[in-house]
Parts: structure tokens; sequence; C-alpha cells
């Protein structure tokens, strides 16, 4: 949006032509002021150049597309809830059916895709199928944007094909962990995926090989946990994340993560009792895919499931030793003032906080 509107633009021309749809909307959070500035100064370059509009080209099709900001909250990546937030309603998801193929904005028949999605049609267009199935390594086709952030040296963003294995990514295109930093576990897709471990890092980032590990690729992009920092407090800044930006619609996901979040918190100040992880755990299962309205809550417990899984000796550590083993600077001797720089490539350089 920022740097090639043009190519969203052409995306949602070969949609509407191929639907006969007559308006197009892009949803845009309204913090994103440079990608709407990009995005409405290249919306109006196409309706000067009569791409847009009334009987475009000559071709009988009028189609026009409205640039709609909004506060963007985290449960509008649910298209029905997306939709009511277009329409001026608070953003709950819809019960299905009707889809919104049949009937979504203001009662006509909806398409809701990503930006990435759009953007990907042009050159299937111009280059053919079978180009963009080459493009993928594996049985998923084109390519996908990957990102990684955490300590790594140069977190980042990178096109690649889909299929490029998690190795290559962290350690090739993000230049590997950080001086005095091990990579101890790291969110393959976004903050509601479970974690995965260093024994999975040759796996591909496709969906159905993510998939058979155990957790997904969502978004593609990988957050990393470092051997340095407390996994509890991880999930905690991911559990009050989703708690504050549920709807509210269901109880597993209104009250069960306020309740994820009271317990971890009583977890890390070294306050718990072993009980605690039992009523996590049970948690998890209560949320999961099929008890909500939504896909918010099963999506926010796959980190805190998959910590139990892999990090759950961090969790008893914190109740035995009563308190956090890996926030108690002075316990390990750590230097609270200095921290590896993640600038640039230069992973041993160190920064004053």
């Amino acid at each position: 949006m920022e740097k090639t509107p043009h190519q969203i633009i052409e995306g949602l021309l070969i949609g509407a032509q191929t639907l006969g749809a007559s308006i197009g909307y892009v949803f845009l959070r309204g913090d994103y002021y440079l990608a709407e500035e990009r995005l409405t100064k290249a919306l109006q370059e196409c309706r000067d150049a009569k791409l847009l509009g009334k009987n475009i080209l000559g071709s009988g099709l009028d189609f026009d597309i409205h640039l709609h900001t909004s506060a963007g909250r985290y449960i509008c990546g649910e298209e029905t809830a997306l939709i009511n937030s277009m329409e001026g309603k608070r953003a709950n998801p819809r019960a299905k059916p009707p889809f919104p193929q049949v009937a979504g904005l203001w009662g006509k028949p909806t398409i809701v895709n990503n930006v990435e999605t759009f953007c990907n049609l042009p050159h299937i267009i111009n280059f053919g199928p079978q180009w963009f199935k080459e493009l993928g390594l594996n049985d998923d086709a084109g390519t996908k944007i990957f990102g990684v952030s955490g300590r790594v040296k140069r977190p980042g963003l990178w096109e690649l094909p889909m299929g490029t294995p998690i190795r290559e990514i962290i350690e090739q295109h993000a230049g590997g962990m950080c001086d005095g930093y091990t990579l101890k576990g790291f969110l393959p897709g976004g903050g509601s995926t479970d974690f995965l471990v260093t024994e999975h890092l040759d796996t591909p980032m496709d969906y159905d090989t993510i998939g058979k590990q155990g957790s997904r690729m969502g978004t593609g992009t990988i957050i990393i946990l470092d051997d340095r920092y407390c996994p509890v407090a991880m999930v905690l800044n991911l559990i009050k994340f989703f708690a504050q930006e549920s709807c509210g619609w269901c109880t597993p996901c209104r009250d069960g993560l306020p309740w994820a979040q009271v317990l971890l918190e009583k977890i890390e100040r070294g306050e718990a009792e072993p009980e605690d992880i039992t009523q996590l755990e049970e948690l998890c299962r209560f949320a999961a895919p099929g008890n909500t309205f939504c896909a918010l809550a099963p999506g926010a417990v796959e980190p805190l499931q998959s910590a139990l899984k892999y990090f759950k000796e961090d969790f008893e550590a914190h109740i035995s030793q009563a308190c956090c083993p890996f926030h108690d600077k002075k316990r390990q001797g750590i230097d609270e003032t200095r921290t590896p720089c993640a600038k640039g490539s230069g992973g041993d350089k160190y920064e004053q906080l």
C-alpha cells in the first residue's frame, strides 16, 4: 500500500471484471497515514486516467474504489466484523450463514480478501498460473511476505517463495540471533499461532507443513523467543492484547482471556500455585475451536497452550522460586543498562537503554 498502490488497484479491477462487481473498498487502519496518502493519490491518478469510474476504457465495466479508514480493532480481521465496522456498527462477528458472498456489506454479495491476495492477481494474469505455481518450493504456489522480529541482527520483511525453510528466513535473511542470545522458540505466523522450537527450524514455511508440526503459518511473521526472555512474560503480553481486543460476544473469549491474564500475572509475580497451571490448561480447552463464536479466542490461546507444552518447566520455576527467574537480573548477574543492539547487521554492538 505504501510502495506499489497501483498494484492493489489493478488487482481489484481484475476481481471486479471477474465477478461483475461495481464497487470496491480498501479497509485501512486509520493510523497508517503514509498508506492512506499514497493510496488516495493513486486512486485519483486512476480516475484521471479513466481507469476507474463509468464505462472504463469503453469496456462497459463501471467500477470505483473507496478507501475506508477505521480504528482498526484486531477483531476486524474477521470478515463479518470488518463488514459491521464498515457499516458503522460495533465490530462484532456475524452469525453465518448467510455468508458474505450471499449477504455481506449492506446486504449485498461481498468478497473479502487481503491486500496480498489482490497484489498477486496482476502478475498471475501477466505471466500465467503455471509461472505462479512454480514460484513456490512445495505444493503451495507463489511467494509470501515473511518477517522476523525479536533478538535477531536484521529484523525485517522479505518476499520469498512459499516453502522457504524457517532456518533460512531466520539465519540468512534476518542475520541469525544477536550475539549472546540463543533461540529458545518462535511463533511462526504471528501472535496467534503455536510456538515451535529449534527442532522445527528446517520446516518449510507453507500451510500444510507448518500445520503438521502443530502450528499455523498465519501471517508468516516469525516472532522470536530468545533464551534470556521469559516465556511467561511473552505469553502474558500476548494474552493482554487479545483480552483487550475481544469484542465480548462469547463467554470463553470475554471472560476466559481476562482470567488467563490474571493467572499469568500471578505466575509472573511468583505468587501462583501449581493449580493455576492446571487452570490455564483447562482454559485452553474451553477456548478451543468450536467452542467460540469466532477464531479470536482459539488463536489467543495457541501461544499459551504451546508454551505450556514446550516451556512448562519455566512456568513451574516461577512457582517453585516464587519469582520470575528470567527477570531477576541480580540473580542472573546481568547488566540491566546494556543489551545487544539489533540495528543493521551489527549484532555485536551495544546501545544504552
